[in-house]
């Protein structure tokens, strides 16, 4: 059954996670390489940025015209860093304009991501199904980020419940549209609502009962989350 769900659950169990853990930052100099490492935990993104805000960081032996823009953001730097490294124990990074644009021609950049470790998460995947976590006990003071999204089947057993065989048959079934299309109506909200449809998200397996799987590994301050990413 297609559904819509207003979305205002807290994520106890991040919220844990993100009071105990230790914020760390990674700062890397453009055209260089960094490296994430947590170990046997988990990276989760506080909030990244590929530009400039300070007259200090990666300075050394650069003029100052080259440092001379501190209001330097790339927009698609978080997005594309949580993609990379969001739930991974390890991951590499490169500042680079070719990675993530160049948000001020001219100045000399680097890529700043904000970051700590957490347990891996040992929730099933379903448990997150159609939930996306916000913190109603605060309204508005933090904001919905997305991890994941997708529209299909991945396994046999959810939302299964009443259906023949035939239409849980393809668990290898993914709409490539669905994350782009949560993250705009989502991400930087305090609230959202979702519909699991085809005819929002195309139809990837005809046939197969689909159901819309979203994660939310983070809930971001509001302020912090405008500053790279201002909302429509």
């Amino acid at each position: 059954m297609e559904s819509a769900i207003k979305l205002t659950l807290i994520s106890l169990i991040i919220s844990a996670y993100s009071a105990a853990a230790t914020t760390k930052t990674s700062q890397t100099c453009e055209h260089l390489h960094g490296n994430l490492d947590c170990g046997s935990n988990v990276i989760h993104i506080h909030d990244a940025n590929y530009g400039r805000t300070d007259g200090t960081t990666c300075s050394a032996g650069r003029p100052a015209h080259q440092l001379s823009n501190t209001n330097c953001y790339a927009p698609t730097t978080l997005p594309i860093i949580m993609k990379s490294c969001e739930g991974r124990s390890t991951c590499a990074v490169q500042a680079s304009h070719h990675i993530f644009t160049d948000p001020c021609f001219g100045i000399y950049k680097y890529l700043q991501i904000s970051y700590s470790c957490v347990p891996p998460p040992n929730i099933k995947r379903e448990h997150l199904i159609t939930i996306l976590f916000s913190p109603s006990w605060q309204p508005g003071s933090n904001v919905i980020h997305i991890h994941d999204a997708n529209y299909g089947r991945t396994d046999g057993t959810t939302c299964s419940a009443g259906r023949p065989a035939h239409q849980l048959s393809n668990t290898n079934c993914y709409a490539p549209t669905t994350l782009p299309i949560i993250m705009k109506s989502c991400e930087g909200r305090s609230t959202c609502a979702v519909q699991a449809s085809h005819h929002i998200f195309t139809d990837p397996c005809f046939g197969i009962y689909k159901y819309l799987q979203l994660g939310s590994r983070g809930m971001l301050p509001r302020q912090k989350f405008l500053k790279n990413n201002p909302l429509n």
